[in-house]
């Protein structure tokens, strides 16, 4: 008897944390966020850091999650220091007046086969935009790993340098409104 009531007290326990939350933070050592912006006459590429981040998950999906970047840390590849200095100026980024960007997540769809849509606000330069990624993961020895390219408008976050949609006459001067985020991110 005390067997069975031993048993069914542990069944019901895996039971209730079977569903709970698992909350896992942000290795920002480990975790790479690659950007890439395009222009008619080719591309820049470069880095940018996480500065912290969490999230929650639950049943194969996730539940919530906080990113905060550094945009201060934002570098390009070929160290180009003028390029830098532009992209943390007030015609893009203004670094000096908003240091830092957030990705709130709200949800997520199963990751049962490995990928899922996430959806959630980004803020840029105090703007907030819904958003919305494909995402993958990947358990390995290090941890939880999450993938996901990301597409962003620079234009809703009020950075409108060289886009053709509100100037004219830029020719070959007209950098694209949409760059693109490479998130490789390994959570605890």
């Amino acid at each position: 008897m005390k067997k069975t009531l031993l048993f069914l007290a542990l069944s019901g326990l895996l039971l209730v944390n079977a569903g709970a939350q698992t909350k896992l933070t942000a290795d920002t050592e480990k975790t790479k966020l690659v950007w890439l912006g395009e222009k008619v006459t080719g591309q820049h590429t470069g880095t940018i850091n996480l500065q912290s981040g969490s999230l929650n998950y639950q049943d194969n999906k996730i539940i919530s999650g906080e990113f905060v970047i550094n945009m201060a840390s934002l570098k390009d590849s070929e160290a180009n220091d003028r390029l830098e200095g532009h992209l943390k100026s007030e015609d893009f980024f203004g670094v000096e007046k908003f240091p830092t960007a957030k990705l709130l997540i709200t949800g997520s769809t199963s990751f049962e086969k490995g990928t899922a849509v996430v959806s959630g606000t980004l803020t840029i330069k105090d703007v907030t935009n819904p958003i919305e990624f494909k995402a993958t993961t990947q358990k390995k020895d290090d941890g939880t790993w999450f993938f996901a390219n990301i597409t962003i408008d620079r234009t809703k976050y009020n950075i409108r340098y060289g886009s053709g949609s509100f100037f004219d006459n830029l020719g070959d001067k007209v950098i694209y409104d949409e760059f693109k985020l490479k998130v490789s991110l390994l959570v605890k």
